[in-house]
């Protein structure tokens, strides 16, 4: 049996923060807001975050309340422009694209602070090298650490495809998988590929049960500063890699 998650982790910090991921996932212009669009987009992920069985906060659930209301109203006809003296009624938007907006402002400006330590504690002397073969010296572009939000998108399309791939009729068997053993699964196999792992390969199975516990193995283990999971650009394949210990 699989344990309630409370999804609060580094880069999960709530449905604004989930908003903004949305927003500049699908290049949103956050002046001008598509109601409708971001609705849905925020309705699945919340309906993939039931669906693995993660405690999904009450704040997240407000918040789709409001994006339901926001959507109702503005698919509402606009009855107020009938009478042109009448004040046209503030766009239901406003109020939004204010919250996100500082938001915003205040995530930059943390993640500013925290790119500075980070700085800071990179600096360091190293040995005289010869000038002339420092052009050869390759600058490989890392590539971006995947958020917890492109985590779920993963899983959502790995849930989408187990459902079609599952047979016609199937014998419903009790299967629990501890969550520990399954982390120390997971590690056993990566920690040989140095490479990466590509995210989709971790699934060997595709029972509900086990995708469940995985992707719980997996947050467990990001939690823990075992493993790393990149993406280079938005809806490339996440790759898990294993972190070097010091």
């Amino acid at each position: 049996m699989t344990k309630s998650y409370q999804v609060k982790v580094e880069g999960f910090e709530g449905p604004l923060d989930l908003l903004l991921h949305l927003i500049n996932r699908y290049e949103i212009d956050i002046y001008d807001i598509p109601v409708a669009q971001i609705t849905d987009q925020y309705m699945h992920f919340i309906q993939t975050m039931k669906e693995l069985e993660l405690d999904v906060a009450s704040e997240y659930l407000v918040m789709a309340a409001t994006l339901l209301a926001m959507k109702s109203q503005m698919l509402l006809p606009n009855t107020s422009m009938e009478d042109v003296e009448e004040e046209p009624e503030e766009d239901p938007r406003e109020d939004l694209m204010r919250r996100l907006i500082e938001y915003r402002k205040y995530k930059q400006a943390a993640q500013e602070l925290k790119d500075k330590e980070l700085d800071a504690n990179r600096i360091y002397t190293r040995p005289p090298m010869n000038v002339e073969d420092s052009g050869e010296e390759e600058i490989q572009n890392k590539p971006g650490e995947a958020s917890i939000y492109d985590m779920i998108q993963a899983m959502s399309n790995l849930l989408k495809r187990a459902k079609h791939q599952a047979p016609q009729e199937a014998k419903v068997e009790r299967d629990e998988i501890p969550i520990q053993l399954r982390m120390e699964e997971i590690l056993d196999h990566i920690k040989v590929k140095k490479e990466g792992v590509p995210f989709n390969q971790l699934f060997v199975q595709k029972t509900r049960s086990h995708i469940v516990v995985t992707f719980m193995a997996l947050l467990e283990l990001m939690k823990s500063n075992d493993i790393r999971c990149v993406q280079k650009e938005h809806f490339d394949e996440l790759i898990v890699f294993p972190l070097e210990t010091e």
